[in-house]
């Protein structure tokens, strides 16, 4: 009797050790939901064709105003899986007032761990060569591939693959899905129909820190076999950066050449270019800090030096940071003029935070720059991080004149303007210099606030001899209102 009880004993913990486990039997039952494991594991291309929007992190007018975003047409999106390789195709045109190229083609593909760009011809040009992307491009866009749910339950399928955490959210069931590569995402799925609900990852992001990257998906019908979405929609945390709807889905058609040119392969990866920060004196007391897109101003006083404008990066800021320092000896670097809430010219806000500066600002800007300085950034450790400080500001309505026995700046806010309604800018009445972030630049392909840049000159009753800008070169007044009258205030119709 002892020994029947053993064996069945014996049989019972076998059957035990061979049980499915509970993630492994979610995955299974989604696989088999969209088409099963065979036709998954199968399928050997996917290509989406629709239309949809993009949209931006911040990108705003103001920053309670609902973000930037560009009409999507001609996407096609196409998934090589039996080789790891993707083509992005989309025409995106700006649906807000822009001085850059409205309506720009892109084409970004992938082949294995090569990212590449190709760009559009102009009319009647020689087409440029690809152009190899960056290791960081490479690695968004082989995260991007499993922003499908075919394509992550085939990863998910791989015997490398590792499963783990299986719970039940906001009344899906989610697994976490460790990749043979590395990729750690989490998928949800319906309990019910069994169909994934929407992928997400973590990321890091310079401005926001940590945040989660997520893909819905909707919409679903059946093609070659396989139940496919048509609705595409992802999210950076509370942004939507995509939103696509895809009028044709197909499975298994002949993919085009998708493989790396040979000059690509053998091209090292673009690495950022070196921090450069050159320093030019443009008055008593006022030195342009330049040597990259976007520059600085420094403005010296009688006892400590103000900094206008922390822009793009907190390395570039800190690299201004330290050059401002070595203007006046024995003189403290105490405040930042933040000129308005866009992430090019406040990238390094966190930075001067870190440094102890006091944030000079708009009062609009001031919720939008304390969630800034709060947000956790444990994905990459950047100077607010590793040095924490609570922001102090010095808050601005209308105006605000910064003014000792030695210098005055007037720091005015615009009126009217549609690119950001809360732009500071300053002028210095001894010199007659006006220093601008924004508002105009030479560069630009059109200036569709150009008009009202002059007006708000108008309006303070300003005659600047020179303005010295943080974008672009130091130019006269004269050469300001020539450069305004040669380029169009909007693009040509289409």
């Amino acid at each position: 009797m002892t020994r029947i009880i053993g064996v069945v004993a014996a049989a019972a913990l076998a059957a035990a050790c061979t049980q499915t486990p509970p993630e492994r039997q979610v995955i299974d039952e989604a696989v088999a939901a969209m088409g099963g494991a065979e036709r998954i594991q199968g399928v050997r291309t996917l290509v989406m064709e629709g239309a949809g929007l993009n949209g931006a992190m911040g990108g705003s007018a103001t920053p309670d105003a609902p973000p930037n975003t560009f009409k999507v047409t001609d996407y096609k999106r196409t998934l090589d899986l039996q080789n790891g390789r993707m083509r992005l195709q989309q025409v995106r045109t700006a649906q807000f007032a822009f001085a850059n190229a409205t309506v720009v083609r892109q084409d970004q593909r992938l082949d294995g761990d090569i990212a590449f760009n190709v760009a559009a011809p102009a009319a009647g040009a020689t087409p440029a060569p690809p152009q190899r992307a960056s290791e960081a491009a490479s690695q968004q866009r082989r995260r991007e591939m499993l922003d499908h749910p075919v394509a992550l339950l085939r990863a998910a399928l791989d015997p490398a693959a590792r499963l783990g955490n299986l719970r039940q959210e906001d009344g899906q069931q989610h697994v976490d899905i460790t990749t043979a590569k590395g990729d750690v995402l989490t998928l949800a799925i319906d309990p019910t129909t069994k169909l994934p609900t929407h992928v997400a990852h973590a990321e890091y992001d310079p401005n926001w820190g940590d945040v989660i990257v997520e893909t819905s998906f909707a919409d679903y019908e059946a093609v070659g076999g396989l139940q496919l979405p048509k609705r595409f929609t992802t999210k950076t945390d509370r942004f939507t950066i995509a939103d696509i709807t895809v009028a044709r889905n197909q499975a298994d058609v002949d993919a085009e050449d998708l493989v790396a040119p040979a000059a690509v392969r053998a091209a090292p990866a673009p690495q950022p270019p070196p921090i450069e920060v050159t320093v030019e004196q443009v008055g008593r007391g006022i030195w342009w800090l330049a040597g990259g897109t976007h520059h600085s101003v420094v403005f010296e006083f009688a006892d400590h030096l103000t900094i206008f404008e922390v822009p793009l990066t907190d390395a570039r800021t800190q690299a201004v940071i330290a050059k401002a320092k070595t203007l006046v000896p024995n003189k403290p670097l105490t405040h930042a003029v933040v000129s308005h809430h866009h992430l090019d010219h406040a990238g390094g806000f966190r930075a001067a935070v870190a440094e102890g500066l006091t944030i000079v600002t708009h009062r609009g800007n001031e919720a939008f720059f304390k969630e800034i300085a709060s947000r956790p950034h444990t994905r990459g450790r950047d100077a607010l991080t590793r040095s924490p400080k609570t922001p102090q500001f010095q808050l601005v309505d209308e105006e605000l004149t910064l003014k000792d026995a030695t210098n005055e700046v007037i720091l005015y806010k615009s009126n009217g303007n549609i690119h950001s309604g809360l732009l500071l800018y300053a002028w210095v009445p001894r010199d007659r210099t006006l220093v601008q972030a924004d508002f105009y630049d030479l560069n630009w392909l059109q200036h569709p606030w150009g008009d009202n840049f002059i007006e708000n000159l108008k309006a303070q009753k300003l005659n600047p001899a020179r303005h010295v800008p943080i974008h672009g070169r130091i130019q006269t007044h004269a050469e300001v209102v020539k450069t305004l009258a040669e380029k169009p205030k909007a693009p040509p119709q289409t």
